[in-house]
């Protein structure tokens, strides 16, 4: 299984990530990776990740940006 992010903007266009990803063997792998490198992904253009595994969407798209409310 392999577990990957998508990395987009708020409109759902799809952008290249400011930090290369691997691929990951794990869901946790993946999200303990997002959970490290939000802030340059964010800065890097990113404003939003969707979650697949193999190809099928497991969940998002997922706000980057920290609550402000």
């Amino acid at each position: 299984m392999a577990w990957t992010w998508r990395f987009e903007k708020a409109d759902g266009a799809e952008v290249p990530p400011a930090v290369e990803p691997e691929e990951f063997t794990t869901q946790g792998d993946a999200e303990s990776w997002v959970g490290e490198a939000w802030k340059e992904l964010l800065e890097g253009g990113a404003e939003q990740v969707t979650l697949f595994e193999d190809g099928a969407k497991i969940y998002g798209p997922m706000s980057l940006r920290a609550d402000e409310s």
